[in-house]
């Protein structure tokens, strides 16, 4: 059962999210890689690792799948994202395999498909009323490491920091 407090946060954030999308297109969710909740201790165990994600909240309502990035920090995600809900905004439609390029950014992006958004992604399936089961689609964003390799390819720098699609869970 959901408390009378908790019910008024939620209502008070969603309103805060539809104002958002309302002026802006989209929403973006950032979510950091460390437990803050009273008495996990901080910072996750080294096994139970989880990196930071970024994903939108709006996109959908405007025909595209929402966006989901990992392992980058809130600026930086933030970045990505709102450069490529401009770019869906003008008209671009983003499909899985596809390489993209940034002006003001060094990495290059793969688009792929999430084949489990429902077990991500739950502002963007609470704003659309969706169940998990019924998720809003998701393309991930996977970005190459400084020596051009993406997250699939052997010596990848970091590959912790980007979970291949299907394996993450929030």
């Amino acid at each position: 059962m959901i408390s009378p407090e908790e019910l008024a946060w939620f209502d008070q954030n969603d309103a805060r999210i539809t104002s958002i999308i309302r002026r802006y297109g989209w929403y973006i969710q950032y979510v950091g890689g460390e437990c803050s909740c009273p008495g996990c201790g901080g910072a996750a165990q080294e096994d139970e690792f989880q990196p930071p994600f970024a994903y939108t909240v709006g996109l959908f309502g405007l025909g595209h799948p929402e966006l989901l990035v990992f392992g980058l920090g809130q600026e930086s995600a933030c970045g990505v994202l709102n450069d490529l809900g401009a770019r869906i905004r003008a008209g671009a439609e983003l499909l899985p395999g596809e390489l993209i390029t940034f002006e003001h950014w060094p990495h290059r992006i793969v688009t792929e498909q999430v084949p489990n958004p429902g077990e991500i992604v739950f502002t963007a399936n609470r704003f659309y009323q969706r169940p998990a089961e019924a998720s809003v689609p998701v393309l991930q964003l996977s970005y190459d490491d400084p020596a051009g390799r993406f997250p699939w390819e052997a010596g990848y720098a970091a590959p912790q920091m980007q979970p291949r699609p299907g394996t993450f869970r929030a």
